[in-house]
């Protein structure tokens, strides 16, 4: 793993207001042991981030979601302040950027991405799902803006 990587996560646990609580407290030891965890808790996301067939990252007027399959992390603010997220992007995991969508309707009825990477045989109903992919097509076309791509290439 990266030593700007490791800087940033133990940064993020350092930062957060119940750490410092402690540290204020005099609980060091204490506070030192979370952040260890929250630094390698975020590892694992990072690691399963880059590893799941439909792991991506969207970003929309709600906050920003790092979805993992089974597992979703996520916050109220933009991408910009969610480190995790921000990481995950950096290292190449497809973002999505739905703020730029106005249809919201249109949007709302989007099938879910598939969770495991494989894809619904009946792609009918409102639990349907489908590959990251044809999530990603879906959306572009409602005008949401890609990162790290995942789509082959097309040639004209």
């Amino acid at each position: 793993m990266q030593t700007g990587v490791l800087c940033v996560l133990r940064a993020t646990a350092a930062s957060w207001w119940r750490h410092k609580e402690l540290r204020r407290t005099g609980q060091t030891g204490q506070a030192l042991q979370l952040e260890r965890e929250t630094v390698l808790r975020d590892l694992g996301y990072l690691r399963q981030a880059a590893s799941l067939p439909n792991a991506h990252v969207i970003c929309g007027e709600g906050g920003t979601f790092l979805h993992l399959g089974w597992t979703t992390v996520s916050t109220f603010a933009p991408i910009e302040r969610f480190p995790l997220a921000t990481l995950a992007v950096a290292r190449g995991t497809p973002f999505i950027d739905i703020r730029p969508v106005t249809d919201v309707i249109a949007f709302a009825r989007l099938p879910r991405v598939a969770r495991d990477g494989s894809v619904d045989p009946d792609p009918c109903g409102s639990g349907r799902s489908v590959s990251l992919t044809a999530y990603i097509d879906m959306v572009e076309a409602l005008g949401a803006r890609i990162a790290n791509d995942p789509r082959p290439l097309q040639s004209i």
